[in-house]
């Protein structure tokens, strides 16, 4: 189940971005997050906005993300492509699962669509998981944006399923 975080969850959602910060050292990605991103600050920010979810199974937090609606200064200038329109969208930002659940993004993303039709997301060259996730569930690569930091990251936008048919008519 998909819910908007609260305060309370976040010694669970700390340790879901720790195990996600784990898993992607051990994948060849030690870099995008290093040792302590997305800071608690951060987190606390996103829940009192109301845009920081919780994928929650038996009680158990496995999954978290941001999704924030509107526009994100950081995908203002694409470079190598383009986005595929300029209507109005929602950002996927720092998912994470702990691993214990499968289909956390797949989930993310349903619920996502719910509230815009339009959804951008980006990630960092060295994480080919979240890039497999997220060309699986229907993202188009559109180019290069640079993060706050200046450092690059794939752009991607949502064009519908592989099959051509968008998630919400399935």
């Amino acid at each position: 189940m998909i819910r908007a975080a609260q305060l309370e969850d976040m010694e669970q959602i700390l340790r879901v971005y720790d195990t996600a910060r784990r898993y992607m050292k051990d994948s060849g990605n030690p870099t995008q997050w290093g040792d302590d991103y997305p800071a608690r600050t951060l987190l606390e920010n996103d829940i009192r906005k109301g845009q920081l979810y919780v994928d929650e199974e038996g009680g158990a937090v496995h999954g978290v993300f941001a999704f924030i609606l509107g526009k994100d200064p950081t995908y203002a200038v694409i470079e190598q492509g383009a986005w595929k329109n300029d209507a109005p969208y929602g950002t996927i930002h720092r998912v994470a699962g702990d691993g214990a659940v499968k289909g956390v993004f797949a989930r993310c993303l349903a619920f996502c669509l719910c509230l815009s039709g339009e959804i951008r997301i980006d990630t960092h060259h060295d994480n080919h998981t979240m890039q497999h996730l997220i060309e699986k569930n229907g993202f188009a690569r559109c180019g290069i944006i640079h993060v706050e930091d200046g450092s690059p990251r794939i752009a991607y936008q949502y064009v519908g399923d592989i099959r051509g048919k968008s998630m919400d008519n399935s």
